[in-house]
């Protein structure tokens, strides 16, 4: 299966056959029901509260009335079952299953057995683009659904029209994700969402990320026109707009918009890579966004102006709570005034990796760091000698996620770190990421492993860089004393350090012991191990 990335040349494209057609050729190509195993959920950021999972529903409930006497609620047991999933009567999680049309269809004709169901994902299960209105047209069974997820189905315009044709049917909706559907233009979304003011007047989320035509039809108006029917949904809380393709002129358009949604908490402008030199058309209109608590603009190429623009309105921001410029290389020319613009008390994260920190830069991040639950300063060859100036920043039990990657950390500066963890100050860390930084020392790295204080640390990497590659003997015995005070660590990555057979047995059975997750290259470790994907240097 091509991944959600990836070119997929027949998205949104020519003719795919009548739905017969796509039934039986997807027939040829569905596995057998026992073949069939979960590839995991599709975690979202906006889930809506899990209610405690059900294998009946309720006595006395209406699906119990109908569904229970015919056997009704054994065929969505049955139908889950052989998709890996359990069966809740509100929630119906069905990402990463490789549903077909055939399954679509089966789902549709039990959806009058889920009253209840509030929650619909089928993200993630590319055979079913063309075929959504199979399910779509079955809708008004579950008129108190409140999120649907329609992420990288490999929607075409007719499902989107579709899905708008039945929104009327789903008049409770908060939730909308059509994300990763690159075949779905303007034009098609344009008209869904000037359905949706009408239909669903409390949508709350829209994410329409990584659909890279939706501002690419300029005939059509492209994004001008779909942004034109924004100030309808007032009650829209987030919105994201990940690699959509959007240029200055859409900011600008975008901007005109923002004045009526007096609600909007999040805004994902991130990838972006065309709009530079547009956000000084839009910085004027985030100024009215009271309540605006999160902005990500990273990896947009912002030019020096697009910053300066920014800097002028994060004071008007009074809600902000997390900032994300990331990977933006002007960035890190005006880090310093960035922070002293920010309401520094709220803040929670503020990335600043790949963003070329100069002194200054870092110097004023130290400011910000106390109060920071994310400290991401990756790629950033300043911090290497210089950590301490970050560490003695931080507040006690306070940050939880540490991301020093390529940074050209020295010795001293993990015997720096490992300082701060015997002071308590990473108490409360969860992720820690001193991986690609390969003139540590053995000493700073046995320093670190030996320091202790870290019972809350779930993910750690070690890592070295491609093609690279150093012993690991000096510090081992370091890191299996240390883990008993490592009760909560699930994941360890270590690529591309060597070890004799001997001390990858003890390492990969000390691990195994406590089911952590071991990642370590296959030619040094004969233990079942992940190799994580090689990262290469962020684009900048």
């Amino acid at each position: 299966m091509e991944t959600a990335g990836g070119q997929r040349g027949r998205d949104g494209g020519g003719k795919r056959g009548s739905p017969l057609d796509l039934i039986l050729n997807q027939i040829r190509r569905k596995r057998a029901a026992s073949d069939r195993k979960p590839l995991g959920r599709f975690l979202s950021r906006d889930r809506i509260p899990e209610a405690a999972e059900e294998t009946r529903p309720a006595s006395g409930a209406a699906e119990a009335a109908g569904g229970e006497r015919d056997g009704g609620w054994g065929r969505v047991c049955a139908f889950l079952q052989k998709l890996g999933k359990k069966a809740d009567s509100r929630s119906l999680r069905l990402s990463h299953c490789d549903l077909t049309a055939t399954d679509l269809l089966e789902l549709a004709t039990l959806l009058r057995l889920l009253p209840r169901l509030e929650e619909l994902d089928v993200s993630w299960n590319e055979l079913i683009g063309g075929c959504l209105a199979a399910l779509t047209s079955h809708l008004q069974q579950v008129g108190g659904i409140r999120a649907l997820r329609l992420c990288s189905c490999r929607l075409t315009a007719a499902d989107v029209a579709a899905l708008g044709e039945a929104l009327g049917s789903v008049p409770l909706l908060e939730v909308l994700d059509l994300s990763w559907n690159r075949g779905v233009g303007g034009v098609a979304l344009q008209c869904l969402l000037a359905g949706m003011v009408s239909a669903a007047p409390g949508l709350c989320v829209l994410d329409l990320s990584c659909n890279p035509q939706l501002a690419q039809e300029v005939d059509a108006g492209g994004f001008m026109a779909l942004a034109s029917r924004l100030p309808h949904a007032a009650a829209l809380a987030t919105l994201r707009l990940q690699d959509c393709g959007l240029r200055p002129g859409d900011l600008e358009a975008l901007g005109g918009s923002l004045h009526h949604l007096p609600s909007l908490r999040e805004l994902d402008l991130s990838c972006n890579k065309s709009l530079a030199g547009g956000l000084d058309a839009l910085a004027p209109h985030l100024a009215h966004l009271t309540h605006l608590e999160s902005l990500d603009l990273h990896q947009c190429r912002l030019t020096h102006s697009d910053l300066e623009a920014l800097i002028q309105v994060l004071p008007c921001l009074v809600g902000l709570t997390q900032l994300d410029v990331s990977s933006n290389q002007e960035a890190g020319g005006v880090a310093d005034r960035l922070v002293a613009a920010l309401p520094l008390p709220q803040m929670r994260r503020l990335p600043l990796n790949s963003c070329s920190l100069n002194r200054d830069s870092f110097t004023a991040l130290a400011l910000a760091v106390p109060c920071l639950l994310s400290v991401d300063v990756s790629w950033c060859k300043v911090v290497g000698g210089r950590l301490a100036l970050l560490l003695d920043a931080l507040q006690p039990s306070v940050v939880l996620e540490l991301r020093l990657s390529s940074c050209d950390l020295t010795t001293e500066d993990l015997r720096h770190l490992g300082a701060a963890c015997r002071r308590g100050v990473l108490s409360s860390l969860r992720t820690l990421d001193v991986s690609y930084n390969g003139s540590v020392g053995e000493d700073g790295w046995s320093a670190l492993l030996a320091a202790g204080g870290l019972a809350s640390l779930r993910d750690v990497d070690l890592s070295l860089r491609p093609l690279t590659s150093a012993p690991c003997s000096a510090w081992l015995p370091a890191l299996l004393r240390a883990l008993p005070g490592l009760p909560a660590l699930n994941r360890l990555a270590a690529q591309r350090w060597t070890a004799g057979p001997r001390d990858r047995e003890q390492l990969t059975h000390s691990l195994r012991k406590r089911g952590v997750l071991l990642e370590w290259d296959a030619t040094t470790s004969s233990a079942s191990s992940s190799e994580a994907t090689n990262r290469e240097s962020p684009e900048e």
